[in-house]
């Protein structure tokens, strides 16, 4: 017999288009909780990580530059390093340094030249 006509003699599976159709919605539903709502719950975090970021915190940028945060801009960070101050995009911020480093020293340390800056300002005005 001839190879074709073996295959044309399969039977028609047309019941399983159904079961097709499921296992498509399955897969696509473990793609969701699997892949795309931790990215996502990673970005919000991350965003107000950035959002909350403060004058005195030391922090590391995606460079693996460490510095402290000299001015806080609508667009952007200055940042004090040991060779000057650098302007960066806010995206550049990694993750911070201070509590992991210096702790409650650190704390404090911010605390008071957030005080200092807002004498400034007032004086300034």
């Amino acid at each position: 017999m001839n190879t074709l006509t073996i295959f044309l003699q399969a039977p028609a599976q047309g019941g399983n288009s159904s079961m097709m159709l499921i296992m498509m919605g399955v897969m696509f539903v473990g793609f969701y909780f699997l892949m795309i709502r931790p990215q996502q719950a990673k970005q919000k975090k991350e965003k107000t990580f950035q959002e909350n970021l403060k004058v005195g915190t030391r922090v590391v940028l995606t460079s693996g530059l460490h510095g402290r945060i000299a001015q806080v801009q609508d667009d952007g960070f200055v940042i004090e390093t040991l060779s000057g101050k650098l302007k960066f995009e806010k995206a550049a911020i990694s993750r911070e340094f201070t509590e992991t480093r210096f702790g409650d020293k650190a704390v404090k340390t911010t605390d008071k030249l957030v005080e200092k800056k807002e004498i400034e300002t007032t004086e300034n005005k």
